[in-house]
């Protein structure tokens, strides 16, 4: 029998801020098939997890494998074009009037304009087939600035799947959201996982209620350490979430949903 190699390696991983310990020790290793969600309250060490699993915030210390490369001893520049990113840092950087098709495009090339390469009919129909996967197809001739958030959250979705990328990283995808645009992204979110083409992934999020059906292992981090690691349905129990957010809280598993509460 054989077993494929982990997408992510992290070993002794730290992030330190003048002094002041941000995240970790942290080891991780998550393999191809998996889907990971990481919870945790504001500071807790989503966003610098986030960032060196992109490879945009280098460790204070440890080593960083993703897709076998170490970093340090590869050019991430080549190794981010096999990254699928989400973020309202990335969004934010888009051009007003790029067109949804175009914002897909340019994850060819781990790109923000389309000037900067040249597309071949191939990659467009490509982008056209990421929209799709995520219902947005309709998207693709639409200026980004007239989307409303949850249509820009989808084709950054679907940004995240051109280009046979090896790891997908969803950082708080549904923040800002309404309750429709959050449900139809979280139904786009499991379908995605359900997909046996789709890489490992790793969604941040505060909620537990936005956990897609079909992610299979959890994280929990408070103050940038490590408050439970695993299966999912060993990670996310009453105790250790209410642990994690320092609040005495009520969680229940529904038709594939985790709903948490304030106990009473």
């Amino acid at each position: 029998m054989t077993f494929a190699s982990p997408t992510v390696v992290l070993r002794d991983v730290s992030v330190k801020y003048e002094g002041t310990t941000v995240l970790g020790p942290l080891d991780l290793d998550i393999s191809p098939s998996e889907r990971w969600v990481v919870l945790g309250p504001n500071g807790s060490g989503k966003t610098s997890l986030i960032r060196i699993l992109s490879l945009y915030r280098y460790p204070t210390t440890g080593t960083v494998e993703v897709l076998g490369e170490t970093w340090g001893a590869t050019d991430v520049r080549i190794l981010r074009r096999r990254i699928g990113l989400t973020s309202a840092s990335l969004r934010d950087q888009f051009r007003p009037d790029i067109q949804g098709l175009d914002i897909v495009m340019t994850a060819r090339h781990a790109a923000l304009e389309t000037w900067w390469h040249e597309y071949s009919d191939q990659d467009r129909a490509a982008a056209l087939q990421c929209l799709t996967r995520v219902d947005a197809a309709a998207l693709a001739t639409r200026r980004f600035h007239t989307m409303s958030s949850g249509e820009q959250q989808r084709v950054q979705l679907a940004r995240t799947l051109m280009g046979d990328p090896g790891l997908l990283l969803l950082d708080e995808p549904t923040a800002g959201l309404d309750l429709a645009g959050r449900e139809q992204l979280v139904n786009s979110l499991a379908a995605v996982a359900a997909d046996l083409d789709t890489p490992a992934t790793v969604l941040v999020t505060h909620h537990t209620d936005e956990i897609p059906p079909g992610f299979t292992h959890g994280l929990l981090l408070r103050d940038g350490g490590v408050m439970a690691c695993g299966p999912l349905d060993q990670v996310l129990t009453e105790q250790s979430l209410s642990e994690c957010f320092g609040l005495n809280l009520r969680l229940e598993n529904r038709d594939g949903r985790w709903l948490s509460w304030a106990a009473s």
